[in-house]
C-alpha cells in the first residue's frame, strides 16, 4: 500500500482552472486596461460589451478583474405597502452572496436607480468568500467604509444611501442578465473595470482577446515612442496603423 504521508495529492481541473485564472487575472492588471480591451474587441465584432457608462469606481485606482456571478435584481412596489416578500425583504440577495466563488465578481442589474445595491456588510461577506470585486448597475452605499478596503473593487453609478430591504430583491443569480445599456453578461464572463469603465470579454473569446491587446498594447508602446521622438501623428498611424 502506498504510503500516504508521502503520495501527490490529487490535482482538480477546478484548481488548474483557478491557476489559471490567476495568472490571467495578473497579466490583466499588470499589462492592460479596458481601452484597449474594448478596442481589440471592436475589431473582432464585439462591439457592445461595455457595461453602463454611468459605472465608476469607488476610488480611481481600483482596477477590477474577475469572472462574473450576475445577480438579478427587480423592484418592489410602493414601499409604504407591504409587499410580497415582506418575509424576505431582499429575496435571494443573502444565497447570492453566499454563493460566491474565490475570483468571482458579483455582477447586478436589474433594479431602477431608486435604492442602493451594495453596501459594506455585503463587502465584507464576500472578501471572507475570496471574491474580487463588485459591480452593480445602480448605486452603491456605506461609500466611505467600502473604499477603505484596499483589496475589494467595487464600481457603481455613485452613492446613494437609500436602502432595498423595501424597495428591491434579488430575484434569481448565475444567470444572464442585461445592463442599461443593452450589454449582455453570462455567468462566467471575464469582467474587466478601471477609471475609464467596465467590459465583459464573452468567456469563448477571452483568450483570443487578451492575446491580441497584450499584442495591442506592445504596438501602442512603440507608436508612443515614435511620436514621442518627433514622429507626426499620421506617419505614426501609416507605420503601425495604430492611433
Amino acid at each position: 500500500m502506498p504510503d500516504s504521508l508521502h503520495s501527490t495529492p490529487a490535482i482538480s481541473p477546478d484548481n488548474h482552472r483557478d491557476r489559471a485564472d490567476e495568472e490571467t487575472f495578473a497579466m490583466i492588471r499588470r499589462e492592460l486596461f479596458t481601452a484597449v480591451i474594448g478596442d481589440v474587441m471592436d475589431a473582432a465584432g464585439l462591439t457592445s460589451q461595455f457595461l453602463s457608462p454611468q459605472l465608476r469606481p469607488l476610488r480611481p485606482d481600483m482596477i477590477v478583474v474577475g469572472r462574473a456571478m450576475p445577480v438579478l435584481e427587480a423592484d418592489c412596489g410602493d414601499p409604504h405597502v407591504a409587499h410580497e416578500g415582506a418575509q424576505k425583504p431582499f429575496g435571494l440577495m443573502m444565497e447570492a452572496l453566499d454563493d460566491l466563488k474565490p475570483g468571482e465578481i458579483y455582477i447586478c442589474s436589474g433594479a431602477s436607480p431608486r435604492y442602493a445595491l451594495w453596501g459594506a456588510l455585503m463587502s465584507a461577506r464576500a472578501i471572507r468568500l475570496g471574491a474580487a470585486g463588485a459591480v452593480v448597475d445602480g448605486y452603491s452605499r456605506d461609500t466611505r467604509e467600502v473604499a477603505k478596503l484596499p483589496h475589494f473593487p467595487t464600481f457603481s453609478w455613485g452613492s446613494y444611501g437609500q436602502d432595498q430591504g423595501v424597495r428591491g430583491r434579488v430575484i434569481d443569480y448565475r444567470c444572464t442578465i442585461r445592463f442599461s445599456n443593452g450589454t449582455v453578461v453570462r455567468p462566467g464572463d471575464l469582467i474587466v473595470g478601471d477609471i475609464d469603465g467596465v467590459l465583459a470579454v464573452p468567456s469563448e473569446h477571452a483568450a483570443g482577446i487578451l492575446a491580441a491587446a497584450a499584442a495591442k498594447v506592445r504596438g501602442e508602446n512603440k507608436v508612443q515612442a515614435a511620436i514621442e521622438a518627433g514622429m507626426s501623428a499620421k506617419h505614426a498611424y501609416d507605420t503601425f496603423g495604430i492611433m
